[in-house]
């Protein structure tokens, strides 16, 4: 019995204590999908990035006019070829098919590739600035308020207009 009423009273003691630190905690909260956003390094990135996929678009869209105008010519001209001319077409137009899809992959990956590599110093600035303007007003914890991460109520201090200033924009 003495050593239930032991283990009660360092159970109490761990939880004040528990509470005591957590209530010393200071907490700030931001939004970091807006401060990206509005990031103006995040928007050269993202023309940058959209300027790489238009250029991958025109080049299969070239492709795939090509492609269908092969099409429309082999189809055309069908009744004159040989059985064995029309199959040797038909493997060229699957070929063609395929290196259009091949095409199509590397671009995604291309375009992926780009995107971490322009998005990560973005990223590692943002988190820099953040960390700065938190040990600057003495916050221990930054909560990220992005809409859907988890964050209900967000009433404590926001950081992004001093996050924002600290990054010059």
């Amino acid at each position: 019995m003495k050593q239930v009423k032991k283990f009660a009273m360092a159970l109490v003691f761990v939880f004040a204590l528990t509470q005591f630190t957590q209530a010393q905690s200071k907490m700030a909260h931001i939004n970091v999908t807006e401060l990206l956003a509005e990031m103006p390094d995040m928007k050269a990135a993202q023309a940058e990035l959209k300027k790489l996929q238009e250029t991958y678009r025109a080049d299969i869209e070239s492709s795939m006019t090509e492609l269908k105008n092969k099409y429309q010519q082999y189809s055309n001209e069908a009744e004159s070829k040989s059985e064995e001319e029309n199959q040797k077409r038909a493997q060229e137009l699957q070929g063609f098919e395929r290196n259009i899809s091949d095409a199509q992959s590397v671009a995604q990956q291309e375009l992926a590739k780009k995107q971490a590599e322009l998005f990560e110093p973005i990223s590692i600035k943002a988190k820099a600035a953040i960390e700065k303007v938190a040990a600057a007003q003495g916050f221990d914890y930054v909560v990220d308020a992005s809409p859907g991460l988890g964050v209900i109520v967000a009433k404590g201090k926001d950081l992004l207009p001093e996050v924002k200033q600290e990054l010059g924009f």
